[in-house]
This record gives C-alpha cells, structure tokens and sequence, in this order.
C-alpha cells in the first residue's frame, strides 16, 4: 500500500519535472517580448485567470509585486462587473487560462485592447483564441498532466506558475533589484528585519552607551558596566576616541592573575587593546555574523574618527529577532 502511494507521487513530481525541462527548452523571443513590454511599461501588470489559472494568477502577481513590477490580480469576472475600471490604458492585462478559451477574459480583452491597453496571454494553445488576441502569447503546453486522468490542472498549473516566476526573476535581474529592495516589501518578516535593521537601531546610545575614561579606575569602570548591563565598558581617550574595550571575560582574568587585589589598579591597565568595534550604519545582521565569528557578546560602536556612539550586546541583537 505505501509503496503504491509513493509510486504515485514519484510519478507525479517526474512528469511535471519533465514538463518545467520541456517548457524550459522551448523559451523563445516571446518571452523576451512579454520581458521587454513588462519592463518599459509605465503602468501595472494586472494579472487576471479564473479558476485554477485564477489561483496561480493570484502567486504571480504577488511575486511580480515584491521583486519589483507593480502588479496585482484582477478577477475576471468581476472585471465584467465594474472592476475593469481597475485597469489604465498603460497597464498590462496578463491573462491565463491553460485553453485560451476562457469566456470571461474573452469578453473583456477587446475592450481593453480598444484603451490601448497591452495585453500578455499565457495559454497552452497558440492557435487559441487569447492567443490570436494577445499582443504577446506565451505557450505553456504540456504533454499530459500528471492527474491519471489527464484532467486535473495540475502540470499546466504548474507550468504557468513556473513561467510567471521565469518572468519575475528575468524582470528583478533586469531592474537591478537587491536584496535590501526586496526586504523593503517585506518589513514586516523576518527577511526584513534581517536586512533592514541598522546597528544604529539597536545599540545603546548617549547616556546609555557604557564608556569610561582610561584613567579611570577599575573599582569605577566596574561600577559603570553595572549601571548600563551590557557586559562591557568602552574606554577612551580625553577626546571620546576608543582605546580599549573591558569586558566580563577580562574581569574573570584580572581577578584570576591579582588574586582579587583589583582596588588600586586602573583600567589602562587591564582593558583589551585595540578591540573589534562596528559602524552605527552597518547591518545589524553583519553585527550578529561578526560577533558569531569572534565568540564575543559585546560591541563597541564607533564613527569615522573612532569616537564611541553606542554599544550593544547579543540580548539586543536577540531582543531584535536578529539572532
């Protein structure tokens, strides 16, 4: 029983593994026109489809969306019913349907054709009636789909959905769109957290940036890493240029060579030397990667000319959701 159900599924992924190669190999100009018409246009692409084509219209516009191509789904039978005011003479109409015979974008793509509008079709049928209407026609046909019966959408499904994605990663490329613009659709997850979210935005600054002088004694920069509860206590010269850094770990050294005699000494004395220390414009994330590699919990946050502006620890970076 297992085994059949598994023999199922295999051949499911095989076929519409066979059908993303074919469509992969039969790539022509026409999708290089459909890029360039998407790419140069001043409007949105309005990506319509009903039934399973309306579902996959509804993922391709929302991939269109985030990487760049402002996009958003239409449908279409409620374009019939008022919504076609939705679409602008410089919009793209993207219109699916795996037969190209779908009644209602049948009955609404003449009227956008005659306000100018451009009009992408993406059937399985180039001779199909989309197809003789589109300005662009984009052919996803496949050999069977993987349903048994060879009636579920399920391959042809899978095929449009791929292609949209072929369209929306070409286009991305295109425009040159990073990461950080990708992140700036997303804000409220976690990529966008990740590569959004500067030092400056979680370090503690001003008065709350732990920082004594080197001539300072240990007994006060102790008390300073108490006030704040980072870890650490930046030091610096007259001017607020870092010198050192004194950390937790270099207290349990201190007491461990002077046997707990700490009253007299002074913090030069004791402090680490040259630290590594970040800028308050750097990726947090860059922060947490930098900390990892190092094995230390605390940083130290510097300017140009090496003055202290801040510090933070690995709480802040997991009070951020960063680590």
């Amino acid at each position: 029983m297992s085994s059949d159900i598994l023999i199922t599924a295999r051949q499911v992924l095989i076929t519409e593994s066979e059908a993303l190669s074919g469509l992969a190999q039969h790539l022509d100009q026409h999708f290089v026109s459909a890029h360039q018409m998407i790419l140069n246009c001043s409007g949105r692409v309005v990506v319509s489809g009903i039934g399973k084509s309306g579902h996959v219209g509804h993922k391709i516009a929302s991939t269109l969306a985030s990487t760049g191509t402002p996009a958003f789904f239409l449908h279409p039978a409620e374009a019939c019913h008022g919504d076609l005011g939705m679409i602008q003479p410089e919009d793209i109409l993207m219109a699916l349907s795996y037969s190209g015979e779908s009644s209602e974008l049948l009955q609404i793509l003449p009227l956008l054709k005659r306000r100018g509008s451009a009009v992408i079709s993406i059937t399985g049928d180039p001779k199909s009636s989309l197809a003789h209407l589109a300005d662009v026609h984009l052919n996803v046909h496949i050999d069977r789909e993987a349903c048994p019966h060879n009636l579920a959408p399920t391959t042809s499904s899978t095929a449009t959905l791929a292609l949209g994605d072929a369209l929306a990663v070409s286009l991305l490329v295109s425009r040159g769109f990073s990461a950080e613009d990708f992140a700036r659709t997303h804000p409220g997850g976690s990529l966008g957290r990740r590569l959004l979210t500067k030092v400056s935005d979680i370090m503690h600054s001003d008065g709350d940036t732990p920082c004594v002088l080197e001539s300072a004694s240990l007994i006060e920069a102790l008390q300073e890493m108490s006030r704040v509860g980072l870890g650490m206590t930046a030091v610096t010269d007259a001017s607020g240029v870092l010198t050192g850094i004194f950390t937790d770990g270099d207290l349990r050294r201190t007491l461990e060579n002077t046997k707990g005699e700490v009253s007299s000494l002074r913090i030069k004395d004791v402090m680490t030397l040259k630290p590594i220390t970040i800028g308050p414009e750097r990726a947090a994330v860059d922060a947490a990667e930098l900390m990892q590699s190092k094995r230390i919990s605390a940083l130290a946050v510097v300017d140009q000319a090496r003055h202290v502006v801040g510090a933070f620890n690995m709480h802040d970076l997991m009070r951020a959701g960063l680590v």
